[in-house]
């Protein structure tokens, strides 16, 4: 079998695979699998809601522990994220070595604990260092629940199963900022205390759907002697481990988005001549709400074309566009700039496309490894990409807005290219293994 899949190189890795397209018909399997999607995508929504809640709450919080938003949001959002780097890598071996049902309960009790702490700190070190373990533990969820979503189901239909676990999954991002402003508006010194703690119990509830999960029969029909979960095989040969580089280049501009435009929207507002700022709050909102019909828009078109490069390819250009006119545009009013938060949001919502597409590019002893971590080397990249920015600006002396386009339309140039060079894997047959 070659490493490198495709149509000629999938074969059955044991006659006891299941569900098979057929078994999946069956009135048991159908309900299992129904089950398995809600999951995976309320697993998705307080993956997100969780996530998204420092975005909201860091002037707020911040503010209230007596430290600078800025100095500190750019340390504790790189804690999260590199927490998330760490975590991916850790909970991917280990779902591919124990199984998509371990990771998708040890993810979650691990951040929602987190989480509900973040409601209690005193200091910034202490909220610091939760940050880092609530991203460890969000590590874990995304990648588990779409690889599990996507061996369940028959090839003709994954792309509709990881749609709405995304699309459902990032409504949670939404309701994120509809709570955080709401709270931090009602009560300006405690609130963001109270949706730390509503997001950690939110998890924990959660926590109850999932007993009872059917484990993937593709995971379940490997072998016990073959490799799994090795992340050394990602290594090498060369060609697997450009396979895995290409993977996350392709999803790696989003994060921009993520973690410059969204997170420092008040200070980009501010430098569109907006006063004040725009709402960290409504900019998750408005941005957020675009993203949700942006990746519902793209996994349907790409369900209808068969297809998932030129999709990807045509939102890439729509987001330049869209940066160019946030910039270009945003600072004539605040309805505009989150009018245009809408369209930006929109524009990236080719992240269902990315996921699906690294649980289509690898065997089953390393898909999950790959499907974990590769969104969460996307959102570690925004560490350095924010490193960049604000270095461009204060080394380099560029101006913030001029700063902003040269890093966004590179990152977007990066992730292009990438593409260009990525296998289309529609029809893939996801039963088959990496030796």
């Amino acid at each position: 079998m070659a490493s490198e899949p495709g149509p000629a190189s999938t074969s059955t890795t044991s006659a006891a695979v299941e569900p098979t397209a057929k078994a999946t018909d069956s009135p048991d399997n159908r309900r299992a699998v129904t089950v398995a999607v809600l999951v995976a995508a309320l697993g998705y929504f307080v993956d997100l809601f969780d996530l998204i809640l420092f975005t909201v709450l860091r002037k707020p919080s911040l503010a209230a522990l007596g430290v600078d938003a800025v100095t500190w949001g750019r340390l504790i959002i790189n804690w999260q994220l590199t927490g998330m780097l760490l975590g991916g890598i850790v909970w991917g071996v280990m779902a591919d070595r124990r199984g998509r049902i371990a990771v998708l309960f040890g993810s979650i009790v691990m951040y929602s604990v987190a989480n509900l702490l973040n409601a209690f700190v005193v200091d910034p070190y202490t909220y610091s260092a939760l940050r880092f373990i609530a991203g460890f533990g969000l590590a874990g969820e995304l990648g588990a629940g779409v690889t599990l979503v996507s061996e369940l189901l028959p090839t003709r239909s994954r792309g509709i199963g990881t749609t709405i676990v995304a699309t459902v999954g990032l409504t949670g991002a939404v309701v994120a900022g509809l709570v955080g402003e709401a709270l931090t508006s009602a009560y300006p010194t405690h609130g963001w205390r109270a949706a730390y703690a509503i997001g950690g119990v939110l998890g924990l509830m959660l926590l109850a759907l999932r007993v009872g999960l059917l484990e993937s029969g593709i995971f379940r029909g490997v072998d016990v002697s073959v490799a799994r979960g090795n992340i050394l095989m990602l290594l090498w040969p060369a060609s697997r481990l450009w396979r895995f580089v290409r993977v996350i280049l392709v999803g790696m501009p989003i994060w921009f988005a993520g973690g410059v435009l969204f997170v420092f929207s008040f200070e980009i507002g501010g430098a569109l001549g907006l006063d004040p700022g725009p709402s960290p709050g409504k900019v998750v909102i408005f941005a957020y709400v675009g993203v949700v019909l942006g990746d519902l828009a793209s996994g349907l078109v790409s369900q209808y074309l068969r297809r998932r490069k030129p999709v990807i390819a045509g939102f890439m250009i729509a987001y330049a566009l869209a940066i160019l006119a946030l910039l270009r545009f945003g600072g004539h009013s605040h309805e505009v700039y989150y009018g245009l938060m809408v369209i930006l949001g929109a524009s990236t919502g080719f992240w269902v496309l990315f996921v699906t597409v690294a649980s289509e590019q690898f065997g089953t002893n390393l898909r999950a490894t790959v499907t974990t971590s590769a969104p969460n080397f996307v959102r570690g990249a925004a560490v350095p990409i924010l490193d960049v920015w604000l270095l461009s600006q204060s080394w380099l002396g560029i101006a913030m807005i001029p700063a902003t386009i040269l890093v966004g339309l590179s990152c977007i140039a990066i992730g292009f290219t990438a593409l260009m060079f990525m296998r289309e894997s529609f029809d893939t047959d996801l039963d088959y293994i990496e030796h």
